[in-house]
């Protein structure tokens, strides 16, 4: 198995270097480029993940559709639609919605996220095909019952999850 790496980036999104993946996520984390994938069917429901027990940080909580990390040289949308079909078996059109920036430790690892996110969305209609080495679990929920489960059960979910939802609500 090969070793990951990530883009480093400075408050603008612009390259400064790479860092092995885990370790950026090491000693308070280093800002790297990283995505995060909305999809919503026909009914407009979003396409929940549950993440897998074997995620190094913040396994089993609930998420967004997919996330991950471009690759040195690689384009966002090019890693995201790459990311959609390792772990989902999908393949389908994206569009950007948001950019933002979040710090999130996970206190069971001490592991730390500090990304530059790219928020982006689409449309799919149909079941994935979920990697188990990457998906716990899959539903489809209205946005109004993902929000009610946020507001009790925050802790059940991943920590970029509810910002990224917040920035791109407006968009949708």
């Amino acid at each position: 198995m090969t070793t990951e790496h990530v883009i480093l980036v400075d408050e603008s999104d612009r390259a400064i270097g790479t860092s092995e993946k885990l370790a950026a996520h090491q000693d308070g984390g280093r800002l790297h480029r990283a995505f995060s994938i909305f999809l919503f069917d026909s009914a407009n429901r979003l396409l929940l993940q549950q993440r897998a027990a074997c995620k190094y940080h913040f396994p089993l909580r609930w998420s967004n559709t997919c996330c991950g990390h471009p690759r040195p040289s690689e384009q966002v949308v090019d890693a995201a639609r790459r990311r959609l079909r390792e772990e989902l078996g999908i393949s389908t059109d994206l569009r950007g919605a948001a950019q933002l920036q979040y710090r999130a430790v996970d206190p069971a690892t001490g592991l730390t996220e500090h990304e530059f996110l790219h928020v982006l969305v689409g449309a799919f209609d149909g079941e994935p095909c979920p990697s188990p080495n990457e998906i716990a679990a899959y539903r489809w929920e209205t946005l109004d019952a993902v929000e009610a489960e946020l507001a009790s059960a925050a802790d059940q979910f991943s920590p970029w999850f509810p910002i990224a939802l917040r920035a791109i609500r407006n968009t949708l």
